[in-house]
């Protein structure tokens, strides 16, 4: 099973849903990083369910434990093991699924690949997977703050259903994103984002949407074609979490209705550096980024988990109907900014030491 990501800076996420607990072990962070549990406990908030009305009641306070590689605040070098218990498992909530297929849930999908299945929750398909992920984003961002002090990573939601914000990438705050329950700084859209989710729980249903990320400061020079271009592994991080349905960087599919007079971002010398008019290949150029702000954005299926009767299949082939139980996020978009935030910042890492390692 494919539980590892990186090259230089190696993440490995471990757990189940309703397991014992989740986390990550985290191999090749360089000695005498600051780091603290405060760090990883801002982003695990940040993540967590029961933080609002418009995501998941399950009650976890999601609290990190160190086990390894950290002493006196600093990193050792040394691997770091991460784990959060879990506290309010309900797998009995669950029982239903021991024979019965969830629609556009991997219930399936597992059965016939591993011909066991994990049906508390999810298992390992769950998304309570990516607190070991977050937990190493957290870290990685405090390794890139240590090499690299004026980069930032900020995540924000941009659509819900057929909402459209409006956001400038390059002047948005954390402080805006943290302003409301669903993490849309366009007060407007966001007012109007919530009522959209609230309904839609009230309904029976979900929702999906858009995030878009951004990354200022980061130097150029970063990804390794061709294989591992910086766009390219950007693109499989996020597809990796889960609900995610389509990535795109820059002007993205818009720029397949271009010219590429209209397209390319003319080069400009400014403050004696090489920078571009535009921005529309979105901060990299060749797989490397080029000194600009990297934007992209993530579009999120609806929640797969909704509460009306729909057509399915048990395990031995019978058809039959099922009606969702349990916790759920009637949309993941809220709590998935961190996510992504974390996984940008786990491919940031990686090529940054990628980068050193050759400077």
């Amino acid at each position: 099973m494919g539980s590892s990501f990186g090259q230089l800076f190696r993440i490995t996420t471990f757990g189940e849903s309703h397991g014992g607990g989740v986390g990550v072990v985290i191999d090749g962070c360089p000695p005498r990083i600051p780091l603290g549990e405060a760090e990883i406990q801002r982003e695990l908030d940040r993540r967590r369910p029961g933080q609002s009305a418009i995501v998941s009641p399950r009650a976890e306070a999601d609290r990190c434990e160190i086990l390894s590689g950290i002493f006196e605040g600093q990193t050792l070098g040394t691997p770091i093991a991460i784990l959060v218990r879990n506290e309010d498992a309900r797998p009995e909530a669950y029982r239903e699924m021991k024979e019965t297929f969830r629609p556009s849930h991997a219930d399936f999908t597992y059965q016939a690949k591993y011909g066991i299945r994990n049906w508390q929750g999810g298992g390992r398909a769950s998304a309570r997977e990516t607190i070991g992920r977050v937990a190493a984003g957290a870290v990685a961002r405090q390794l890139l703050a240590h090499f690299h002090p004026g980069l930032e990573i900020i995540a924000y939601v941009s659509h819900v259903y057929d909402l459209v914000s409006a956001i400038d990438p390059a002047t948005v705050t954390v402080a805006e994103v943290e302003a409301n329950i669903v993490r849309c700084p366009d007060k407007v859209a966001a007012a109007r984002m919530i009522q959209a989710i609230e309904q839609a729980r009230t309904d029976g249903d979900s929702l999906g949407g858009i995030i878009e990320c951004v990354a200022r400061g980061v130097p150029p020079g970063l990804g390794e074609p061709v294989f591992d271009k910086l766009e390219a592994d950007l693109a499989k991080a996020m597809l990796s979490l889960p609900a995610t349905k389509g990535f795109e960087i820059g002007s993205g599919f818009a720029a397949a209705r271009l010219r590429g007079s209209e397209h390319n971002d003319p080069f400009e010398m400014r403050e004696g550096k090489v920078r571009t008019a535009t921005n529309r290949s979105g901060g990299v150029q060749g797989g490397i980024s080029n000194g600009e702000n990297i934007i992209f954005r993530v579009a999120f299926k609806p929640t797969a988990t909704i509460a009306r009767e729909q057509k399915t299949v048990t395990a031995a082939g019978k058809e039959t109907t099922l009606a969702a139980r349990g916790r759920h996020d009637p949309c993941v978009l809220p709590r998935a900014v961190p996510m992504v935030e974390a996984m940008a910042a786990l491919v940031l890492c990686d090529h940054a030491l990628r980068q050193r390692s050759i400077s």
